[in-house]
């Protein structure tokens, strides 16, 4: 199981303080001190850490050359795509690497589902409840919309927040497709409707809020600063259909 990140943390302490569990109660469950638990509830998001240089590895100048060719057995007949050993051969034979084998299948088991994605050929899985409960679910879409601004035709972008029982929507429309945006309209949305749907909200695009998207399983990493935006508005779970 994946190491819980601070801002998981962070969300999770506030939920169960929510719950009703005590300070102390928090400290032994999340194995943490009075202190992390204090700015936990003070903050959905924490304090921020100096950041590192990302360290030198032998493969670096041989990354371009690695997603070179896994970009090329994409398109290659199964029985002519590259393994992990023909991969690191023809490093060390065509380009004189010095880096080891495992090094190699490293980085290779953890970009080629990468590339995979970046190039659409991922598999897509899809599933819509076709029942809902009152209160209990919400849709929600940001894409871009053509406008007429003082006479001329501008690209905009709507933002949708639709409750799925009732058919109730928020709209509003925006300049940008950033993640600020993306924030500013669940924030109109929810003090509109006045709440928080109770179990889940389901996204058509999740780009705002997903990191990374996982391999062929389509899983996402959140992105930290959605986990806090969440948090803050009481931990609502999320569901995406694409990104």
């Amino acid at each position: 199981m994946p190491q819980m990140s601070k801002v998981e943390l962070y969300a999770a302490i506030r939920r169960d303080h929510r719950g009703g569990m005590s300070m102390r109660e928090l400290e032994r469950k999340h194995g943490v001190t009075w202190r992390t638990v204090r700015k936990a509830l003070d903050s959905s998001w924490p304090e921020p850490r100096k950041k590192l240089p990302p360290r030198a590895t032998t493969l670096d100048p041989y990354k371009a050359v690695i997603d070179e060719i896994l970009r090329a057995d994409l398109d290659a007949p199964r029985k002519q795509r590259h393994t992990v050993t023909r991969i690191f051969h023809r490093l060390v034979e065509e380009h004189g690497a010095d880096v080891s084998y495992g090094v190699v299948r490293y980085y290779v088991a953890g970009r080629k589902p990468e590339i995979l994605v970046e190039s659409g050929k991922a598999p897509l899985e899809a599933f819509v409840p076709q029942t809902h409960l009152p209160g209990h679910e919400a849709e929600v879409d940001f894409g871009d919309v053509t406008v007429r601004l003082a006479g001329e035709l501008v690209t905009c972008y709507l933002f949708s927040f639709r409750l799925s029982y009732s058919g109730r929507a928020v709209h509003r429309v925006f300049a940008s497709c950033g993640q600020e945006a993306f924030f500013e309209g669940h924030v109109h949305a929810l003090r509109t409707l006045g709440g928080v749907p109770r179990t889940k909200v389901r996204y058509d695009n999740l780009k705002a809020a997903v990191a990374r998207v996982l391999g062929q399983s389509r899983g996402r990493l959140e992105a930290d600063r959605w986990i806090a935006f969440r948090s803050h508005f009481v931990d609502v779970p999320v569901s995406s259909r694409s990104v």
